[in-house]
């Protein structure tokens, strides 16, 4: 399996996964030009991306192919997309959901009240039309010195 990053050619197969899970597809593409996919063979098999905001991060998208599910890959590229956000200078990390609530908790993201989240998120396609009012906002603070 390889992690890398996105290429303009994955959006498509990325929506289908994502479509696929029953996850928000605005503004998905867009978001992927910060992204990773991970390959298996020529099938991409999962996908997170990040959307940056001056310090702030927002992480969407993430998905993993039904047959991938409950091997690590999620968590390897949460792990992975967190890299590359301490990379980029981001050292709060935030995520909107509304199925993965039991999920990220064991990543180390936190629930917090919606009024708790920088304008510049609030006002992202994720918050303002992507997911629903009440999916729940999640966040994580990043060590930009070490990996976590």
């Amino acid at each position: 399996m390889i992690i890398e990053p996105a290429r303009p050619a994955d959006v498509r197969p990325v929506e289908a996964l994502l479509a696929e899970a029953g996850l928000p597809l605005d503004g998905a593409a867009a978001a992927f030009d910060r992204g990773l996919v991970a390959r298996r063979g020529t099938a991409i098999v999962g996908a997170v991306a990040l959307e940056v905001f001056e310090c702030d991060g927002l992480l969407r998208s993430l998905v993993v192919a039904p047959g991938r599910r409950g091997s690590g890959l999620g968590r390897e590229l949460v792990a992975r997309i967190e890299d590359l956000a301490r990379a980029a200078g981001i050292s709060e990390l935030y995520l909107i959901t509304e199925t993965a609530m039991g999920y990220f908790p064991h990543l180390g993201y936190q629930p917090v009240p919606r009024e708790m989240v920088p304008e510049s998120i609030a006002g992202s396609v994720e918050f303002t039309t992507a997911c629903s009012s009440s999916a729940v906002v999640m966040h994580r603070s990043l060590d930009l010195r070490t990996k976590a």
